[in-house]
């Protein structure tokens, strides 16, 4: 395996990744430093590598394996260094991780391979025995690219967390911009792809963005300016505008963040600053999707590389509906570069229909909200549409309540804001929501409307009614948990004794535990994962100072989600849930496990339970039993993280999610309203779309005892931990 081009967080946990995997098959692994350089070069540049040398590099940003662009190997004579270099040490099997030009790079050295070999031989570099038993490279190639610009992949490794860094420089700017009432001009990277500055102008809350595909008509300095004046004049006290390095105008004039600074200080008179993140974006350490989704797509190309024959089609292993997807490498590099050409050629629509149609509906929402004002003279003026939150806190609820605010009042419609959920709509606690209400909610933690875990029995049914009809509340929105479902059904189920809840209702998914039917992923549980990789790390760098095994709680109640994509993203070696129980025989099984891991040199044992794994083994239980079975060689201490994981700032996929999913809440509760259809659904993200699903359906697919969906989609990465967190079963394959 190499790694090649630029770096991108999330290299290390692919490459992690792909030794364990390779260890576990009994296959031999060899690492190639510093890229296709080190391939040309050889020597000790190619070498076979270990379990423990990946250890302790899943938090890790960069690629500790070494990136090059290497000029030599663009000839043809380096390639056959290459080759020669390979074959030397038994390699014909090679999987790259990096950009479109490194794997094209790799497809070309898999075409001349045949010949390369043939001029070894002939060159008496290589004996026949050896060009024989290598007639064929076979190659997989994972996309290590933070601008997410590669087609035939939902993202690429580093995309997200170069995202997060984006968006905490853009909410440390928004407080010194809002101080000042002042605005920012802020540039990212994204030469042909604007993903990141589109997707942090909507987690960031921006004014305005430019981004390569979508480029604006020339004059367009003029609706900017109108823009940022519009959104001072209803309160907005800062305004920020991200530029993508790419970005131009549709004559192809390229739009430079200085330029943009010089159109707002002549026109607006304003006092205006530009921030340039540049390689800050690549930095740090990788997020918690970027780890789980590298572990995965690692796992998964070694078992494809392993796989494959002369006569197999190299094959890009990416992501498509958060499933690991197999798609030609060739034609998705064809047609990544496609758009670049689509671009310069000028035919935008093209490239953003390439894009696909979820970059296409976000710009859509962007525009949407970025240009929502209040709008008191539409004809629907007199709709009311009320928002409350029910159940746990989740980071995200800020974000879906300022979207729907917003794009409400844009309609014409007026917003109402429950204080304090349904007690605080039975006791009349309601307020009229305006535009600079919910300004700068997008990036708070909490619930600014407040929340409550209270669902409503029976005796509240009446009250909540004459509430709904005292407000004269023509839709509602319900942002929340499992709390939040049962209210919602309860109402729906209601509906005929109570006139009140004969009105459109849509549950909005907000909750960590993710535990809702009919939504794959729910606002909030990418923070809590981010908070629990943090704290993870954080006992990691502890723990490998002594010898100790951590047990580490996480919430989620009966569903595992929590535990089980934060064990992957943190590196546990053992995971415990709900849906799988704890027996004796595991612990007894897990104990000797650890004695032995210990003996041979682990440092670290790291395993994460779920709160509700066992009534009986709780973690309390388990730490005990740890230590008094560790035989001296280890510690034990339990952590458990509680309510830390339901607050602090929200992620730049939670307020995307949240966003997406308010806006599409808006579109359908307008469109329920219009044809006085009296609805009950819930909205969700579903194999990457989002979908409304009646109630009635979505109770369907409810485990009502559990608290969580039947299906349960991530239940299928439970293998993968297995693979990559046991050693001694990776030594026992080795030696087979």
């Amino acid at each position: 395996m190499l790694t090649s081009g630029g770096d991108a967080q999330g290299m290390n946990p692919a490459v992690r990744a792909v030794v364990r995997t390779a260890l576990n098959l009994g296959a031999e692994i060899f690492a190639v430093y510093e890229g296709w350089q080190g391939l040309v070069d050889g020597g000790d540049r190619i070498r076979s590598v270990t379990w423990d040398d990946v250890s302790n590099i899943l938090n890790r940003g960069g690629t500790v394996i070494g990136t090059a662009r290497s000029v030599e190997f663009r000839q043809r004579e380096g390639r056959r260094r290459a080759a020669h270099h390979l074959v030397q040490r038994g390699i014909d099997r090679l999987i790259v991780i990096g950009g479109d030009g490194s794997l094209s790079g790799a497809d070309l050295l898999r075409q001349e391979w045949p010949s390369l070999i043939q001029e070894l031989l002939a060159a008496g570099t290589i004996d026949r025995e050896t060009a024989e038993r290598h007639p064929a490279l076979m190659i997989a190639g994972l996309v290590g690219s933070i601008d997410n610009d590669m087609l035939g992949t939902d993202m690429t490794i580093g995309a997200d967390s170069a995202l997060h860094r984006i968006v905490e420089a853009v909410d440390a700017i928004g407080s010194t911009a809002e101080s000042h009432q002042r605005s920012f001009v802020v540039e990212v990277m994204g030469r042909h792809c604007g993903y990141l500055a589109l997707m942090s102008a909507i987690a960031g809350h921006a004014a305005y963005v430019l981004i390569p595909e979508w480029p604006p008509d020339p004059g367009w300095e003029r609706e900017l300016c109108e823009i940022i004046k519009n959104g001072r004049a209803v309160g907005r006290r800062h305004s920020i505008v991200i530029v993508a390095e790419g970005a131009h105008d549709s004559a192809n004039q390229p739009i430079s963040s200085q330029y943009v600074r010089q159109v707002l200080e002549e026109q607006l008179g304003e006092d205006v600053r530009v921030t340039i993140l540049g390689h800050v974006q690549r930095g740090g350490a990788p997020s918690a999707f970027d780890r789980s989704m590298s572990s995965i797509l690692g796992h998964a190309a070694v078992e494809e590389v392993l796989a494959a024959t002369p006569q197999s089609v190299p094959q890009l292993i990416g992501m498509r509906d958060n499933r690991v997807a197999k798609v030609p490498l060739m034609d998705c590099v064809a047609r990544t570069r496609e758009v670049a050409e689509r671009i310069a050629a000028r035919d935008f629509d093209t490239a953003l229909m390439m894009r696909g149609d979820s970059y296409t509906e976000m710009i859509h929402i962007f525009r949407s909200i970025s240009r929502a004002r209040p709008n008191p003279e539409a004809k629907r003026r007199a709709t009311r549409i009320a928002l409350l939150n029910v159940g746990g806190l989740a980071p995200g609820m800020n974000a879906v309540a300022g979207a729907a605010v917003r794009l409400g009042l844009d309609r014409g419609y007026t917003m109402l804001g429950i204080n304090g959920s349904f007690r605080g709509l039975m006791d009349g606690d309601v307020r009229e929501l305006q535009w600079g209400d919910v300004e700068g909610w997008s990036g708070l933690g909490g619930a600014e409307l407040g929340i409550s875990r209270h669902v409503p029995t029976v005796k509240d049914l009446d009250a909540i009614g004459r509430g709904l009809e005292d407000q004269r509340v023509h839709g509602l929105l319900i942002v929340g948990g499992w709390d939040a479902f049962l209210a919602a059904h309860m109402m729906h189920r209601e509906r005929e004794r109570y006139p009140a809840f004969q009105i459109p209702t849509i549950l909005l998914p907000a909750t960590i535990d993710n535990n809702i039917p009919n939504s794959e992923l729910s606002v909030g549980a990418d923070s809590a994962l981010n908070l629990i990789v943090d704290s993870i790390d954080r006992l990691r760098q502890a723990g490998t100072a002594s010898r100790r095994c951590f047990v580490v709680q996480t919430m989620g109640g009966f569903c595992g989600y929590l535990a089980l994509l934060g064990g992957l993203s943190g590196g546990a070696v053992r995971v415990y849930l709900h849906e799988e129980g704890i027996t004796l025989k595991d612990l007894a099984d897990d104990v000797e496990r650890m004695v032995e891991s210990f003996r041979v040199g682990q440092r670290l044992f790291l395993t994460v339970m779920n709160e509700k794994a066992s009534p009986m083994y709780t973690s309390e239980f388990l730490c005990r039993l740890f230590e008094q079975e560790s035989q001296g060689l280890f510690d034990a201490r339990e952590v458990v993280l509680g309510q830390t994981q339901q607050g602090g700032a929200p992620s730049p996929f939670d307020r995307i999610l949240g966003t997406r999913l308010a806006a599409h809440s808006i579109d359908w509760l307008s469109y329920q309203i219009d044809s006085a259809s009296t609805g009950g659904a819930v909205i969700g993200l579903h194999e990457g779309k989002v979908r409304v699903l009646p109630l009635r359906d979505a109770e369907e697919l409810a485990d009502w005892e559990h608290r969580r969906p039947v299906h349960q989609w991530w239940m299928q990465l439970r293998p993968i931990i297995d693979v990559l967190a046991s050693r001694l079963a990776a030594s026992q394959a080795g030696s087979g």
